[in-house]
């Protein structure tokens, strides 16, 4: 039975009418179009934070901006650093000195297994990043570029703590050999042939391996910054006879 519509406006009963016919006719009201999944990932990606750690960070803040650097002097006994114990305890003095010992400093020193302990890996040691050099400039961002080829440990950025440039290759007297112990990923050798100088406490017998600052002096290729070449002995001589003096990185874990 037609349904009666009572209505003062006529043209009110028409579109009433109107809208009745169409749905009786199998017509479908119009829906907006769809989204497109890729506009509405874009929209989504221009609204979210942006995660890219910056090349430079402004001083002044809650903390020192110092969060890298080679030690300006090493202990001054060849190899033996006091184990990592004494080499952590030397980062944190020299930061305390130059306004940065509000974080925690760790060296970047790896030790072998031995029968009475297990290895320590150096990158396991020095937190998450990202690090800067007391100036502000990056190092990188996180272990992951630190340990491959795009970070920024180099002679220009990689200074002391008083922001000092390390001797590299062409200057008097080198000292680009900086110790490690470590192989290029940051991870410790396996037990054998000495590659810590004891672990850290041997400034007589062994051998640790050292890496170059300024990326140069062996081959045409870019020099590892933590893996290049093992010392030729432990004790103070040694060291600075292939290049060194006794120097070691140091990163905050905070």
């Amino acid at each position: 039975m037609p349904a009666i519509f009572f209505t003062r406006n006529r043209q009110h009963l028409f579109l009433v009418a109107s809208l009745l016919a169409t749905i009786g006719c199998g017509g479908a009201v119009e829906e907006p179009p769809a989204e497109d999944p890729a506009q509405v990932a874009t929209a989504d990606l221009a609204l979210a934070p942006s995660t890219e750690v910056p090349d430079m960070i402004a001083m002044g803040g809650a903390k020192s901006v110092t969060t890298f650097f080679i030690t300006s002097v090493g202990p001054g006994n060849g190899g033996d650093l006091g184990g990592l114990t004494g080499a952590d305890a030397h980062c944190q003095a020299l930061a305390d000195a130059e306004y940065a010992g509000d974080h925690t400093w760790r060296a970047y020193l790896s030790t072998q297994a031995t029968d009475t302990g297990p290895a320590v890996d150096a990158r396991d040691r020095i937190g998450t990043g990202p690090w800067y050099n007391a100036e502000g400039m990056l190092i990188a961002a996180d272990l992951e570029l630190l340990h491959g080829d795009s970070n920024n440990v180099n002679k220009e950025r990689a200074t002391t703590e008083r922001l000092d440039p390390v001797n590299g290759v062409g200057d008097d007297p080198n000292r680009h050999d900086i110790l490690t112990g470590s192989q290029s990923d940051g991870t410790a050798f396996p037990p054998g042939e000495d590659r810590t100088c004891g672990n850290w406490t041997s400034s007589t017998d062994g051998s640790a391996m050292v890496g170059h600052h300024d990326r140069i002096g062996r081959g045409d290729g870019v020099n590892s910054w933590n893996s290049e070449h093992p010392s030729r002995g432990c004790n103070q001589e040694d060291l600075v006879g292939t290049g060194g003096a006794g120097l070691f990185y140091c990163f905050a874990i905070d």
